[in-house]
C-alpha cells in the first residue's frame, strides 16, 4: 500500500475497480460536486449503462480512507453524509488527473456492454459461474474459501486479458 499523501489507500480484494481506482473516481465525482454517497453510486450506475453499481460496502469504507488521508471532508446531516473534496485531494486528483479520467473511461464503456454478451456460450459460462458462486459462498464462507474464490476468478480474468 502508498503512503496516504502519495497515493489514494487501496484495499485488499480484486473487484471491477482496485481500491486506488475507485477512489480516484471518487474524487472525480467530488470535483464536479456531487457530494452523498447514494448519489456517487447512482452516478456511476448511470454512467456504466447500469453495468457497474459498487456497493455502499465498497463505496463507503472507501470514502472513510479518503477522509482519513485528509482527501475529502464529511459532514453528517441525519441519515445522509455530505462529502465534499479537499485542497489536497484536489492537489492529488490533479496529479492523478489522466489516470481517473482513464477510469472513468473504462467505467463509461461499459455502457455499450451487453447484448452480444449475454447469448451464447459465453452468456452461458456467465451464467454458470453466478449460480456456482451463489451455492458455494452461501450462508457465512471462511475467508479461506473467499480467497480461494478469488484468485481462481482472478486468473481467469488474466487468462481472458491475454486473449
Amino acid at each position: 500500500m502508498k503512503g496516504e499523501n502519495d497515493a489514494v489507500p487501496s484495499g485488499d480484494g480484486r473487484r471491477m475497480l482496485d481500491g486506488d481506482e475507485l477512489g480516484l473516481l471518487l474524487l472525480l465525482q467530488l470535483k464536479e460536486g456531487q457530494g452523498h454517497g447514494y448519489d456517487l453510486i447512482k452516478d456511476l450506475k448511470t454512467r456504466s449503462g447500469g453495468n457497474y453499481i459498487p456497493s455502499s460496502g465498497i463505496v463507503y469504507p472507501r470514502l472513510a480512507m479518503l477522509v482519513e488521508a485528509r482527501y475529502v471532508t464529511v459532514e453528517t446531516k441525519g441519515k445522509r453524509r455530505a462529502y465534499q473534496l479537499t485542497a489536497a485531494g484536489a492537489e492529488f486528483l490533479m496529479e492523478h488527473l489522466e489516470e481517473a479520467h482513464g477510469v472513468r473511461a473504462r467505467i463509461e464503456a461499459l455502457r455499450y456492454r451487453g447484448s452480444s454478451v449475454a447469448a451464447g456460450p459465453v452468456g452461458r459460462a456467465m451464467q454458470n459461474l453466478k449460480t456456482a458462486l451463489g451455492q458455494k459462498l452461501a450462508g457465512e464462507p471462511d475467508k479461506d474459501l473467499l480467497l480461494a474464490v478469488a484468485e481462481i476468478i482472478d486468473q481467469a480474468v488474466h487468462k481472458i486479458e491475454r486473449l
